[in-house]
């Protein structure tokens, strides 16, 4: 969690990793520097909610509010810490928040556009201004004078009058401090700034290098018989990708920044597979100028150094300190609690796939072959219709993009919090491939604006998240406006957005953030909306993944593009059983994912692996935990795993923490009623509001009323014998 004084470094570092929320210190000001005169980041944007005029913003505008809003806030800074009064909470700590108003405004909008739509002006600002945010950071967080005032206040914050909220600040303030190393002898911070300069940079080459690998390694194909098994519609889309390559009479399959391709489940071409996984995987580690192994190596050894630095054996002991998890070892063992079971569920749903491997190849006189990871999509999709018998071409029809956005996610928000959506065309737009929305209270009041933004597109990164142009504070009387990105292929003209059932449950599962972020209710910009650690921030979206499947919700979304009949109640009924379905699978590459990024980082520094010795290691440490089954590969290899090169270093395994809580949450939900509005409410009232204004352990004991289980997770995740008992047995009934 970072304060808003780190806001432009935090984002710097996060590699284009989901922002997914940033606190946002806009609100009426002073003159601005009279550099900026008509620079749309000069001062608040006139539009309801502060909503950024993305028809006025160019380019050319962020260097000049990037380099007056620094020079604006380190004055601000200045005058905070060589204030003759006595430290005290308002001329010191709200001061704080108060200051770098046009920064917080032009970082915040650039980052997130660097994030959905970037350019090559876009790039280079990044890379320039990179070590120089994370410069300014410096010269804040390691200003010895305001350290002093900050120190003095949180050695008297219990007898400064303040309420819960504000000696929680108070202490925050002073730990991120500290954790920044203001407390370091001046020859360390030398080196400490020196440092975070290279991370910066750093981390700006290899979010580069894997957005322009996927674009370079995307597959070309040249005949439509090689694209057997793909819909008409992704072939059009195929050839179009081709054409604006000048590749015409080509087909191009683009890549996603995960090792495992959506195509693979559909191809029939075997060797096309392969071809596909093998590009796949070998992204960013094939020689080539975007080969990040090098980049690698030196932010694991930077980080090390600077861990050591600040008192900790490890990078990850220094991360998870500020986590729910506080502790590698509390990481470590929830994790080897679930790679077994996993593993094990894994290699049986790969005996049965073998089994229909091997009949098949009998059936056509032919030897068999061992399932390898490129079969494994494809044959589990045969087992899924073998054994619920339907396949997801026969989901799509009735899962259309727009139906299930507004009669499925925003149906469900409307019925558990009273909110209510209308779409509008006034306001503008970053890219035309984006909807916005007002969102409304239940009490009529205007609560955000929300855009969605659903479609692949080159310029964009990879993934799904959730980000915040403006977050809500009562300081500055600011309401949210709020964003969810996806990566769905985007279909030719005048054909409809057919969805899988995975970018379903994406969508709802981003929408819980979103949620998270137009609930927020906090005084403080910094306790705003999802500014809550890592391994919990996971947690509310998680939650909101529930309702994509509850049988009301669904009914109401889960219809005919064509007819609008609703999908039959076999089908339903099929989704609804085939829950657990490859879950062995889901849960190893998972694990493997996120053992890795713990293997790396609970490295002191002398064991860092050489830019040539990172494959190996990742090979070593996947066999030293158990989850190196050759046909499930960790979710993201290690050249293109961005988000340990980012916000979740050392913390991939927030998913999975937060899917513990989640699954203790859902069966608390099901115990008290499912959908209505008063676990709605109640959900709204000790959770979802508070932001990060309270401990996030307490958070969710005042929600639940008990410490975590991980055995729901491991029903929910068919880990277990409980999880064959039927639902009203093992975790309540719908």
């Amino acid at each position: 969690m970072k304060h808003p004084l780190a806001l432009a470094l935090a984002i710097a570092l996060s590699a284009g990793i989901p922002a997914l929320a940033q606190p946002d210190t806009s609100a009426d000001m002073t003159a601005a520097p009279s550099r900026l005169q008509d620079n749309p980041f000069r001062a608040d944007s006139p539009l309801p909610l502060r909503y950024p005029q993305f028809d006025k913003i160019r380019d050319a505008d962020f260097a000049p509010a990037f380099d007056a809003g620094m020079a604006e806030q380190l004055k601000e800074v200045e005058a905070i810490a060589d204030n003759p009064e006595p430290a005290s909470f308002d001329n010191t700590i709200l001061a704080l928040e108060r200051s770098g108003r046009v920064l917080d405004r032009a970082t915040t909008v650039f980052f997130n556009l660097v994030g959905t739509d970037t350019n090559p002006e876009r790039n280079r600002l990044r890379s320039d201004y990179a070590p120089k945010f994370a410069a300014h950071g410096d010269a804040i967080q390691l200003n010895p004078k305001l350290f002093a005032r900050i120190k003095s206040l949180y050695e008297r914050r219990g007898s400064l009058g303040l309420d819960d909220q504000g000696q929680r600040l108070v202490e925050r303030y002073h730990t991120d401090f500290v954790r920044a190393g203001a407390a370091l002898s001046d020859a360390d911070k030398t080196r400490l700034k020196d440092i975070n300069g290279k991370l910066a940079k750093l981390g700006t080459q290899f979010s580069e290098n894997v957005l322009n690998e996927v674009n370079d390694s995307a597959l070309v194909v040249d005949s439509k018989t090689e694209l057997d098994g793909l819909t008409d519609e992704q072939i059009a889309a195929a050839a179009e990708a081709a054409k604006e390559r000048k590749l015409e009479g080509k087909y191009v399959l683009t890549l996603l920044n995960t090792t495992g391709q959506p195509p693979e489940s559909q191809l029939t071409n075997r060797t096309l597979r392969e071809r596909l996984h093998k590009a796949s995987v070998a992204r960013n580690s094939r020689g080539n100028k975007f080969d990040n192994t090098a980049i690698v190596a030196e932010v694991l050894k930077l980080r090390a150094e600077r861990a050591k630095m600040l008192g900790y054996p490890t990078y990850a002991a220094y991360v998870l300190a500020d986590e729910t998890a506080k502790t590698p070892d509390a990481v470590n063992r929830m994790l080897s609690q679930l790679a077994p079971p996993a593993v094990a569920n894994a290699k049986r749903e790969a005996a049965a796939m073998q089994a229909i491997i091997d009949k098949e190849q009998a059936a056509k006189g032919e030897p068999t072959f061992q399932l390898q990871p490129w079969d494994w999509a494809f044959y589990a999709e045969k087992v899924r219709q073998a054994q619920y018998d339907f396949d997801e071409a026969q989901l799509k029809p009735y899962l259309e993009l727009k139906n299930v956005l507004e009669n499925g996610v925003f149906y469900a928000a409307n019925q558990l919090y009273g909110i209510s959506f209308k779409e509008r065309t006034d306001l503008p737009k970053y890219h035309a491939d984006t909807w916005t929305y007002d969102v409304t209270d239940h009490d009529g009041k205007q609560l955000a604006i929300f855009i969605f933004d659903p479609y692949a597109r080159p310029s964009k990164r990879g993934g799904a998240w959730m980000n915040s142009y403006v977050s809500q504070s009562e300081l500055f009387g600011t309401r949210p406006v709020v964003a969810n990105h996806l990566n769905i292929p985007k279909p030719t003209a005048g054909k409809p957005t057919l969805l899988t059932w995975d970018e379903v449950t994406t969508a709802f599962h981003e929408f819980g953030h979103a949620l998270h972020g137009m609930f927020s209710d906090v005084k403080y910009p910094y306790f705003s909306g999802t500014s809550v650690p890592r391994d919990f921030v996971e947690f509310p979206s998680q939650v909101n993944e529930m309702w994509a499947d509850w049988p009301s919700i669904l009914s109401h979304y889960a219809k005919h593009y064509q007819t609008g009949e609703a999908m039959p109640q076999a089908l339903l009924d099929k989704v609804l059983a085939s829950q657990k379905f490859n879950q062995g699978f889901a849960t190893t590459e998972y694990l493997g994912a996120a053992m890795l990024d713990q293997n790396y980082h609970q490295l002191a520094e002398a064991g860092i692996p050489g830019a040539g010795e990172v494959i190996a290691f990742e090979k070593s440490a996947l066999g030293k935990d158990g989850v190196d089954y050759p046909p499930v590969p960790p979710r993201y290899r290690t050249a293109y795993f961005s988000h340990i090169m980012g916000g979740y270093a050392a913390g991939y395994y927030a998913y999975i923490w937060s899917e513990v809580l989640d699954a203790n949450t859902v069966e608390w939900i099901k115990h008290n009623g499912g959908l209505k509005r008063e676990n709605g409410d109640r959900f709204r009232r000790t959770l979802l509001s508070r932001g990060g204004s309270k401990d996030a352990s307490q958070l969710f004991l005042d929600f639940t009323g008990h410490a975590p289980d991980i055995q729901p997770l491991l029903v929910k995740r068919g880990l277990t014998a409980e999880a064959d008992k039927p639902a009203s047995e093992a975790s309540g009934s719908k």
